[in-house]
């Protein structure tokens, strides 16, 4: 089943109990640890890891239902008994229904609770495999609901390093300028981890205030500061076991900086209001638009809070730089659109649209792709997306020259294929999309071509 002992958490408030457990879960090759009562079985959930917990559930203070949830939250597969010496139907039904494994009445004899334990770690042990499986295989083929959308080169090299660093738990920074798909990375490095099943968060690190930053990523306790009416858990918290994203690291104050760092070295945080500390388990994923390598030089980012989090660097290229793929994402957001609008079919882009598409540099990225898509899909009249249907930056996009006037003498293979493009354009009446066509190439691939020849737009 597998290669090491079964870890089990034993938690009660009599001592008597958790000496003779330990003894005998241990003389059956269990790996036992004991908490004397409720809280520390949470501290303990908190820490480390389990298979099983096997709790006793009337406790003062906290009792086995806190742990069972507690337990829950920590890892869905956790397989939880509990114990009681008052049972009865209702609670019964009512341990099941939190998602208790067994019911299980004292006193109790010890071959029924080592097989209980037994069967809780087989099944235990096969949901983690399926799970593990499942993570397997979207690795493998690929999730397409979750894949970003590209297929230019440069984006495919960081597609792939990302699913390379995806199943360890390594921090990752993430860098590009705004609107090339940091978060959609982040969550697809999300999806092919072995937290896929655990929580993902994403937080912007430059739309908050100080203090209210420091309040939602580390949490607060009840009167921590005007407004504290009950204590919040924080994200790098609630996150426990799954992944969360800094988005706009670089904004981050100097206060913060120092805040994050010592969470990213001691792997636990410390709530507002609060002494104390809290254990966390958790993925960071961080991006960012501006230079940090400037910004250490400007003594504005910390650089040992830079190597805590550039322990994986990705960087995403601006999407004038993969201009082939605006026809994919085109297509990709108008597909979505219709989705989401009901339509029966995809609008679709008409041939000078498409010119216009390509032509652009769009300094947004893909976000601004979306958002003019978008707009256009409201606006049109038809099922066709025509150039007046784009917005005004877009339709007023210099093009760019095709071929100087006069060719040298004793032309190069690029002037002579140059001229080749020169001439089918001109009998395609300057449609670009069919020109390509013709030249058997791609619409992106032609506009590549021309802008590698020098003909850059004016």
């Amino acid at each position: 089943m597998t290669d090491r002992p079964i870890r089990i958490l034993v938690v009660d408030d009599e001592t008597s109990i958790l000496d003779s457990l330990r003894i005998l879960l241990k003389g059956e090759g269990f790996d036992a640890t004991v908490a004397q009562g409720g809280k520390e079985g949470l501290a303990l959930l908190a820490s480390e890891a389990f298979d099983l917990v096997l709790t006793d559930i009337r406790m003062p203070g906290t009792t086995g239902l806190d742990v069972l949830r507690a337990s829950r939250e920590a890892d869905p597969e956790m397989a939880v008994i509990l114990m009681t010496a008052q049972a009865s139907l209702q609670s019964a039904v009512h341990a099941v229904n939190e998602g208790a494994y067994y019911y299980l009445q004292k006193p109790f004899a010890n071959d029924e609770l080592l097989a209980i334990c037994r069967r809780a770690a087989e099944v235990r042990q096969l949901k983690v495999e399926n799970r593990r499986l499942k993570t397997e295989i979207r690795r493998r083929d690929g999730d397409l609901s979750e894949r970003p959308v590209g297929k230019a080169r440069e984006f495919l090299e960081v597609l792939k390093l990302a699913e390379t660093v995806a199943p360890t738990d390594s921090t990752v920074l993430i860098g590009g300028e705004s609107g090339t798909g940091k978060e959609v990375v982040s969550r697809y490095i999300h999806s092919m981890s072995h937290r896929a099943e655990r929580p993902f968060f994403s937080i912007n690190c430059g739309s908050l205030s100080e203090s209210l930053l420091e309040s939602e990523l580390f949490g607060h306790v009840k009167g921590a500061f005007t407004g504290a009416v009950r204590d919040k858990e924080g994200l790098l918290a609630a996150a426990r076991g799954g992944t969360l994203f800094l988005d706009e690291i670089g904004e981050l104050s100097a206060a913060m900086q120092v805040k994050l760092l010592r969470v990213l070295q001691e792997r636990e945080v410390i709530p507002v209001g609060s002494t104390e500390a809290i254990p966390i388990d958790v993925r960071i994923v961080a991006a960012t638009n501006r230079d940090l390598d400037e910004e250490i030089r400007k003594g504005t980012f910390r650089s040992d809070l830079y190597y805590r989090l550039n322990v994986i660097a990705l960087h995403l290229p601006p999407l004038r730089e993969r201009r082939d793929d605006v026809p994919l994402l085109s297509q990709y957001f108008l597909a979505r659109h219709a989705e989401g609008s009901g339509r029966e079919r995809p609008l679709e882009l008409s041939d000078e649209g498409m010119e216009a598409m390509l032509a652009y540099d769009w300094p947004g990225n893909v976000r601004e792709l979306e958002n003019a898509l978008e707009r256009a899909a409201v606006l049109t009249k038809n099922g066709e997306i025509q150039l007046g249907d784009l917005p005004e930056s877009i339709r007023s996009s210099p093009k760019p020259r095709l071929v100087e006037e006069r060719p040298p003498a004793n032309p190069s293979m690029e002037v002579i294929e140059r001229a080749y493009i020169h001439w089918v354009l001109e009998a395609e009446g300057g449609n670009k999309s069919r020109a390509a066509e013709v030249l058997g190439i791609d619409p992106s691939t032609l506009y590549r071509k021309l802008n590698r020849y020098g003909l850059e737009s004016a």
